[in-house]
């Protein structure tokens, strides 16, 4: 098992970055997704990537503006996303955290180094998702644990 999480704040609106994150309709500003297709509206959904791979989600918490969560699985690992938003002082901040099995064995040793490299480039097209949209100008800063 793989746990990794990463922090970033960003400074504006807890509904504009939750919105982003959460929307099945809009993916674009995903550098790494060729479509999402939804399965069960607000329960299930696919992500396929620009390769062709499919990872499957089932979506577990959603509770608006604070927590997204969802278990997920492919054909070389499962597991569950947990992402926790709050707003504070005019910045939004989220933590995203991801416990993770991989399902083949030569895989298990990748597992974290791969979450954290994920979680570094979904945390730099959600930046440049906010600033394009909402023409923030302030970098996030992020760490990852």
């Amino acid at each position: 098992m793989a746990i990794s999480t990463i922090k970033a704040e960003f400074q504006c609106e807890v509904e504009k970055v939750w919105n982003i994150v959460t929307s099945l309709d809009n993916y674009s500003w995903r550098n790494d997704i060729d479509k999402i297709v939804v399965i069960e509206p607000e329960k299930q959904f696919e992500e396929h990537t620009k390769d062709g791979y499919i990872t499957k989600f089932r979506i577990t918490t959603f509770d608006e503006y604070k927590r997204y969560e969802f278990d997920m699985e492919n054909d070389n690992m499962l597991g569950h996303w947990t992402g926790i938003f709050s707003y504070n002082g005019g910045n939004t901040i989220i933590e995203f955290t991801e416990n993770v099995v991989a399902k083949k064995l030569i895989m298990k040793p990748f597992v974290k180094s791969y979450l954290k490299k994920q979680q570094s480039l979904y945390i730099q097209d959600l930046k440049t998702a906010l600033e394009a949209k909402y023409d923030l100008r302030r970098k996030p800063e992020s760490q990852t644990i």
